[in-house]
């Protein structure tokens, strides 16, 4: 799997140059998924990620199935391959002081450094940011992910996904009033941080501009998350009220929500009077605009029971796999409610390049298009400590020296 594209010469969202961030280097000692995934955006725009894994690696290699069939006992799982390609791997043992040493010497003309230890694991090891590594290290940027910080009440606790959607409310506004408070399908937290992470790297980046100095960005999952609670958390600081879950439709606006069809479901939203009209419009029901009920979104959204049991009506007679593109065409937004094979099997997604393949490697692409340096797929993701050697050379070690640490178990090219 370990490809560079003009290697491979075909497939899908690859780099097609450098990218924006050619030339930033970026130590990554994370693993699981919101580092990983913040070094990912990074590294699919240029950006140089050494991966550092424990000896056991990254755990999400065992996250499976499915497992990508590489002709060993058993390949990386998909949730690793989804989000760690462009990046190279090191073995490394950072509970040995010679790991440290290591890790000191990589980070010589390091532009970041993110990990996501427990808080105080690096200050333990004598690699905290205030005591050794800003002084050391002036320009270099500390990325932090950690749960909920180091302190406060919850200042160190373990911190996961679903417990923190439990914790900072997302649980409790999403699912119905049956089904109770549920987890969302995807790990929207830990992709949020990772997302949040990557933002707050780029400003510190182009602060340094400016100042020469790197900073600390202390990033969790706890402030992350609670920032996702729009516009349930905005609700509340207004009206007082407790918001709950509603299910499909929307909280502040109305018709916005999912309708049966004769052939599927369908997911149709307007967002302002005159776009109700145009639907109105459009559905042959222009009587149903003209309802003092409906014609503002405040009175459609007190009066939704009735709007939906009217568009219920209206809907269950049509084709929504036709209906959609022909009220896509009228600019009136709606889809039919599809799964995740065929969304990204569909035509647009092969347009978008929204799955980038590169040899056997297949992925969602990189959502962030730019117009003279795009990013994307240069390199497959790595097999546990398949660079090892290379990036100790590259930063100086000798054959020698790459043999001892090699010898006493610092760095490793096999998982222990």
């Amino acid at each position: 799997m370990d490809m560079a594209a003009n290697e491979a010469g075909t497939g899908r969202g690859l780099a097609r140059g450098p990218g924006a961030l050619a030339g930033l280097k970026v130590i990554d000692l994370t693993r699981v998924l919101g580092g990983p995934y913040c070094t990912m955006i990074l590294s699919d725009h240029g950006a140089e990620v050494i991966k550092l894994e424990p000896p056991m690696g990254d755990e999400v290699r065992d996250w499976g199935p499915p497992f990508h069939p590489s002709g060993e006992d058993r390949g990386d799982a998909s949730y690793f391959i989804g989000v760690n390609r462009n990046k190279r791997s090191v073995g490394l043992d950072l509970a040995q002081p010679a790991g440290r040493e290591v890790l000191l010497r990589l980070l010589e003309g390091a532009d970041v450094l993110i990990e996501n230890f427990k808080p105080g694991t690096m200050e333990k090891w004598g690699l905290g940011y205030e005591a050794v590594l800003a002084e050391r290290f002036p320009r270099l940027i500390h990325c932090r992910v950690s749960g909920f910080g180091a302190t406060g009440p919850l200042g160190g606790a373990p911190g996961y996904d679903a417990i923190v959607q439990a914790i900072v409310g997302l649980m409790s506004i999403n699912g119905t009033a049956t089904s109770g408070p549920t987890r969302m399908g995807t790990p929207i937290v830990d992709l949020g941080t990772g997302l949040y992470s990557a933002i707050a790297i780029l400003m510190a980046v182009h602060e340094r501009h400016a100042s020469g100095l790197g900073q600390y960005l202390d990033m969790t999952l706890h402030d992350c998350g609670l920032a996702l609670l729009h516009p349930h958390a905005a609700n509340h600081l207004l009206n007082g009220k407790r918001p709950v879950a509603t299910g499909n439709p929307h909280p502040n606006l109305a018709p916005y929500s999912t309708f049966k069809t004769r052939t599927c479901d369908i997911f149709m939203g307007v967002g302002n009077d005159v776009a109700f009209r145009k639907l109105c419009d459009f559905l042959g029901m222009a009587e149903v605009a003209a309802d003092p009920r409906f014609a503002t979104n405040g009175g459609r959204v007190t009066n939704r029971e009735a709007l939906t049991a009217l568009l219920d009506d209206r809907f269950a007679q049509e084709d929504g796999f036709a209906l959609c593109p022909r009220m896509l065409a009228a600019g009136l937004p709606a889809g039919p409610v599809t799964h995740v094979d065929q969304a990204l099997a569909a035509e647009h997604t092969a347009h978008r390049e929204m799955v980038t393949e590169l040899g056997d490697f297949r992925a969602l692409g990189t959502p962030i298009k730019l117009s003279r340096t795009p990013g994307g797929t240069h390199r497959a993701p790595p097999k546990f400590g398949q660079d090892t050697n290379s990036v100790l050379a590259a930063h100086g070690f000798s054959a020698e020296e790459i043999a001892q640490l090699h010898a006493d178990g610092v760095v490793l090219e096999k998982r222990r």
